[in-house]
């Protein structure tokens, strides 16, 4: 016989601080300008500004070098060279490769050789560029076709195989051939990079920096400084954005502004403009790909084999946890029975490439999905069709080339809903009438598949730790080891505490990210700072929930072991309904405890890195684009007509942010692979290294008509909430522009030449595969 449920149970599954769309934390602060950024913090008294001096040449040893010119100039306080660094010269994450500041060899245009500190920033800056360095240059290699011609690699390259890819290659009834060249991308945060450093008593250290990993900018402090990591304190209440670009490139900044304010014991803020900013710092590895693949009759793949070679720069950094997950993502949606993947980061005489939102993801799954794109025009079919056929399935051809077992695939049921709502068949048919009868404007179409799996690629940084404090008043304060950079973050999280201890979002507030209060931290990336910090959270505010329970029955009793309910700033205990803060008040006359620490681990995950096997990833987010876009023929102009989105996030914490998260990876995505262009000079100089010629996408580049929805699938995983991930997964979705672009430039030729299309797809690129149609066709 079933019996009823207690009302206040009803009343507690109806209630939800999470899975409900509010606004960003700090929105209203934002619209008013009132949300501090390190460069708001009011400059205490005797505030220096520092300047780095860069380096002019891509390869060359330094010669004589007169600094005197920029001791004498206006305002210049003090001048460092590798030479004053009492500690250890390295900024390096993983290898330590990469100096703060160069001595000897500079190994590309805009590397740091010295700090100029003057009173003002302007005549740092002014300063920082009249020194007289004497080069003897070097040969100097700046593409990933040069570094792999000459076997330069920063790390050995990594070889991934599964099966008897030869034999299956050789058996194939269908091969395609090719190479494929996808630049890189610039993260441009509005906020560039930042640093102050404010001493302490007893040689401590105070940086307050925009950065995703406090944890790394305290351990590099501390190596520079020649002390230990408690005596540093790195502070960071938000960025204004950092897709990668401060993981750990903000380490340099950090590291400068701290020596200087070590040397003068004044504080001293480092603030990078964005011509330096962009000529010193590290983008998306741009990749060169070889590849071969044997198909069916129907265009199933037998066999695949790829060569990616990736530009590293100068040193490692994160090049070779980028290009492991550029082997795993090689896959994307399709299962492939016998595969021969490579991938080697190539050593260049150009900024020290890095993180970059994606991190490695979108540029192997591009390569298959180029390659599907190839096999469905040389069988004469849809793209659609091919993918479709390439699927995972679900109880069979379903492991990854590395070994894990798909247990979540819903890329089939998500790609049909996708397929039906954005009348694919029909827009299709409506583009091929288009244009037979539009000789120079050209349509295309295409829909483009996403899996991504979520996790760090290295399994102890899949941790995370938090504080809960909650005040007799009754208000909270959550402290995680997470970094907000307007992604959304302190905002999941703080509805996760509020949900927890059934209180309104509003009653709950998320401070600053600060290495004292959490300490050890893994960088905000990978796109795991809601799921680890948000678990995290939860472990300290249950804790704290579980112990005001237990105080609760001793209050009013056990209603027949009906659980005490925490909802709707209330506590229901045995037919009475306390509220909140009165429960806490009595809870601490009695002396319980009302702040506790959290943490959490992401259980399953292991990684072999020389056999390239294991399981890696926590699950898999999903999704699929639609994209319809229109190409001038003759001048190589497009535009993007419309474009539908359907993604898979999960029991999503909040809609509206998962939401606006999906469309901005969509467009940052686009940019990548349509405007985005780095160019160097033949010197080895970045050219594109400010608004005026490098060109992110602007508000008349989205398209007018722009349908983005989330796919209703709880997670499989335990995750927070049956939450799924929604940092990099969608900068995947916009694949579908740049095949849609493809599409149309094949309707030159009647579909029948695989247009020879690279990234970014700039309208010179457009012309060029035009060209190369017209004269195949």
């Amino acid at each position: 016989m079933n019996q009823p449920v207690a009302p206040a149970l009803l009343a507690a599954q109806a209630w939800k601080a999470v899975g409900v769309a509010r606004p960003h934390e700090s929105a209203e602060l934002h619209v008013l300008g009132q949300a501090t950024y390190t460069d708001d913090i009011p400059e205490l008294q005797g505030t220096l500004h520092a300047a780095l001096g860069l380096s002019s040449k891509a390869h060359a040893r330094i010669g004589a070098m007169d600094l005197a010119p920029v001791r004498n100039s206006p305002g210049v306080v003090a001048v460092y060279t590798a030479e004053d660094i009492v500690g250890t010269n390295d900024c390096g994450p993983i290898i330590h490769d990469d100096p703060i500041l160069c001595a000897g060899e500079v190994q590309y245009v805009g590397q740091p050789i010295f700090i100029v500190v003057a009173d003002t920033h302007d005549n740092a800056r002014r300063a920082a560029r009249r020194a007289v360095i004497g080069y003897d240059e070097l040969p100097a290699i700046f593409t990933p076709q040069e570094a792999k011609a000459a076997n330069s690699y920063v790390l050995p390259p990594m070889h991934l195989k599964r099966g008897d890819y030869q034999a299956a290659f050789d058996m194939a009834p269908h091969v395609v051939k090719g190479q494929l060249f996808v630049g890189g991308q610039e993260q441009f945060y509005l906020e560039g990079q930042i640093a102050y450093a404010i001493p302490k008593e007893d040689s401590g250290m105070l940086v307050q920096c925009s950065t995703q990993h406090p944890s790394e900018m305290q351990h590099v402090v501390a190596h520079a400084l020649g002390v230990h990591s408690h005596k540093i304190l790195v502070e960071c209440r938000r960025m204004g954005g950092g897709f990668g670009g401060k993981e750990s490139q903000s380490a340099l900044w950090a590291a400068s502004a701290a020596i200087s304010a070590a040397k003068l014991r004044r504080p001293v803020k480092l603030r990078a403009d964005r011509d330096d900013d962009m000529l010193v710092t590290g983008k998306r590895h741009c990749f060169f790909y070889e590849y071969e693949v044997g198909y069916d009759d129907n265009g199933k793949i037998l066999a695949a084999k790829v060569d990616m070679t990736l530009r590293a720069g100068f040193s490692a950094d994160l090049s070779g946890p980028v290009a492991t997950r550029a082997v795993c993502h090689f896959d994307n949606t399709y299962y492939l029975s016998d595969v021969d993947i490579r991938a080697g980061c190539g050593k260049t005489n150009t900024q020290s490439n890095t993180a970059f939102r994606g991190f490695g993801g979108p540029q192997g799954a591009i390569a298959i999905e180029y390659i599907v794109d190839e096999i469905a025009r040389n069988l004469g079919r849809d793209a659609l069709d091919i993918r479709r056929l390439n699927f995972y399935g679900k109880t069979e051809r379903n492991i990854t080339p590395y070994g894990q077992e798909i247990v979540d695939n819903v890329i089939e049921a998500l790609t049909a809903e996708l397929e039906q709502s954005s009348d694919y068949r029909a827009r299709r048919a409506a583009v091929e009438a288009y244009n037979k009868t539009s000789p120079v404007l050209k349509k295309g179409l295409a829909l483009t598949p996403l899996k991504f799996g979520i996790a760090f690629n290295v399994t102890h940084l899949n941790q995370a730790g938090a504080l809960v404090h909650v005040y007799v008043d009754g208000s909270v304060l959550v402290n995680h080891g997470g970094t907000e950079m307007g992604q959304g973050i302190n905002t999941k999280v703080l509805q996760v505490v509020a949900h927890e201890l059934g209180l309104d979002a509003e009653r709950v507030r998320a401070t600053a990210t600060d290495t004292s209060k959490v300490a050890n931290t893994s960088a905000t990336a990978a796109s795991t700072g809601a799921d680890l910090n948000g678990k995290a959270a939860q472990d300290a505010a249950r804790q704290i929930r579980e112990r005001l329970a237990a105080f609760a029955v001793r209050l009013y009793g056990d209603d027949d072991g009906v659980p005490v309910q925490f909802f709707d700033n209330a506590v229901h205990a045995n037919g009475h309904s306390i509220p909140f803060p009165e429960l806490v008040q009595k809870a601490y006359l009695a002396r319980v405890q009302l702040w506790s620490d959290g943490f959490y681990a992401t259980p399953g995950l292991h990684w072999d890195p020389k056999t390239m096997n294991g399981h890696p990833f926590s699950y898999y987010a999903y999704g699929a684009a639609v994209s319809e876009v229109v190409v001038d023929t003759l001048t190589g102009e497009w535009k993007l007509l419309r474009a539908d989105a359907l993604y898979d996030a999960g029991r999503s914490l909040n809609p509206a942010i998962d939401l606006g998260q999906v469309e901005g990876a969509f467009i940052q995505g686009m940019g990548w692979l349509t405007t985005e262009q780095l160019w160097w000079n033949p010197a080895g100089k970045l050219m594109t290294h400010a608004p005026s010629t490098y060109k992110i996408p602007g508000v008349s580049d989205c398209p007018e008509d722009f349908r983005v929805r989330l796919f209703d699938n709880g997670n499989v995983e335990d995750s927070i909430h049956r939450s799924k991930a929604v940092g990099e997964p969608p900068l995947l979705l916009p694949f579908s522009v740049f095949f849609a672009i493809r599409d149309a430039i094949s309707a030159v030729g009647g579909h029948r030449v695989n247009p020879p299309l690279n990234a970014p797809a700039t309208s010179e690129e457009i012309l060029r595969a035009v060209s190369a149609v017209e004269a195949a066709a």
